[in-house]
Parts: structure tokens; C-alpha cells; sequence
């Protein structure tokens, strides 16, 4: 049966390109981070090197909680691709709007590691806070236009997942929300926050039944991975 008009079959590897050119995005968001952790240079008068990078622990913490939610946001990007079998022009510009929020991350994290502990770090840890809630309605609006009546899902995808994907990513922008809202009271509750979404969204999203699977089935799909 012929594709519908704007829409693209996922045979021949062409979604695997959409995870390729994301998973490069993912991984230089991922890298940049680093840039924020500086070697101490021109060192006071009786100040140790350790003392000196002792110091700089609101980077460290800045640092390791995107990079884990990052990490997560990854595997989650990885996981839903393997429920979808197809794509159209709506699903690359909502997966492009993702990317676009993932590269942001970085600059909100700089922010944290400067301001934590500070005048200003309410309004940093805000802005943290902010550009997540705004990752996390991208993730959910990318997952929409895939799963709504089953439009981009792949035809051998567990059911049972697809609805569990569903259900994990309705209160992703709300709890982001209460992060953002705690910003403004603690700073570092916040920043837990974060973490802890991490971990939640860590976790495989369900249980695959007995005899079924959640990847695409070489039969099904042309020998498409």
C-alpha cells in the first residue's frame, strides 16, 4: 500500500538517520558541558589548589546533574524510536525543536555554576528550571505527533508500551514545574529536584509481556533496525 501523502516509511534505515543526527546533537550538548569547570589559575596567598577546587563545587554539582538529565533525555529519545516506524515534516521539526532545547542546556547550567550560592542564583536556578519544562513539552509534543491514533508508530510496536510511554510523559512538564516554581524558595531542593526527575526517568518505562517485543521486527520492517 502506498505512503500517504507527506508521510515517510521508516524501511531502508531513513528513521535511523533521525536517531544518528540526534544522538550527535545529544552527545556535543553533552561535551560542552564540561567547558564550565575551570583550572584554577593565580591563586590567592595561603589558598591550596584543593581549597581552590573545593571551591568551585556549585559547578561540579551544575555539571553532573545536566549532564545525568541530559543522559536520560537520550535514552528516552532512543527508547521512543524504537516504537516509531515512520515519520513526516511534523515529526522532524518537533524532533529539531527537541535538539534545539538540548543545546540550550548548557548556558542555563553556566548560569547555576556562577550564581549558586550568590546574588542572582534564584533567577538562575529559575531559568535551570525553566529551559526543562520546556524540554520536557517538546518530548511530550515530538511523542504526540507519533502516537496520536497510532499515526507514526511502528506496526510491530507492544501496544502495552506505547500506552505506558503515554502515561510516563504526562506529568513530566508538571513535576518540571514544581522544580521551577521551588527555584525561587531553595535553590539547592531544586537542583535535587532535577536529579531525582533523572533517576524517575531512568527507569524503563514498563515491562515488556512474555513473548513480545519492543523493537522493530526485521520481518516487519524490511530488515530496518
Amino acid at each position: 500500500m502506498p505512503e500517504a501523502a507527506g508521510f515517510m516509511s521508516g524501511e531502508g534505515g531513513e528513521t535511523s538517520r533521525i536517531e544518528a543526527f540526534s544522538d550527535g546533537v545529544f552527545a556535543i550538548a553533552m561535551t560542552l558541558l564540561v567547558l564550565d569547570l575551570k583550572v584554577p589559575h593565580d591563586l590567592p596567598d595561603g589558598t591550596t589548589l584543593a581549597v581552590a577546587l573545593a571551591r568551585q563545587w556549585p559547578s561540579y554539582l551544575a555539571f553532573v546533574t545536566s549532564f545525568a538529565t541530559i543522559l536520560i533525555m537520550w535514552v528516552n529519545h532512543h527508547r521512543i524510536f524504537t516504537l516509531i516506524g515512520r515519520f513526516d515534516d511534523r515529526l522532524l521539526f518537533y524532533n529539531g525543536l527537541l535538539l534545539l532545547g538540548v543545546t540550550v542546556v548548557p548556558f542555563p547550567t553556566g548560569l547555576v555554576a556562577e550564581y549558586l550560592g550568590h546574588p542572582g542564583q534564584y533567577l538562575a536556578a529559575a531559568i535551570y528550571n525553566g529551559t526543562f519544562i520546556v524540554i520536557a513539552l517538546l518530548f511530550t509534543l515530538l511523542w504526540r505527533t507519533a502516537s496520536t491514533d497510532g499515526r507514526l508508530i511502528h506496526r510491530s510496536a507492544n501496544a502495552d508500551s506505547v500506552r505506558a510511554v503515554t502515561e510516563s510523559y504526562r506529568w513530566g512538564p508538571a513535576i518540571y514545574g514544581i522544580a521551577f516554581a521551588l527555584a525561587f524558595v531553595n535553590v539547592a531542593a531544586s537542583l535535587a529536584l532535577n536529579l531525582a526527575l533523572a533517576v524517575k526517568f531512568a527507569r524503563p518505562i514498563s515491562k515488556t509481556p512474555r513473548g513480545e517485543s519492543n523493537e522493530r521486527r526485521l520481518g516487519d520492517s524490511g530488515g530496518a533496525l
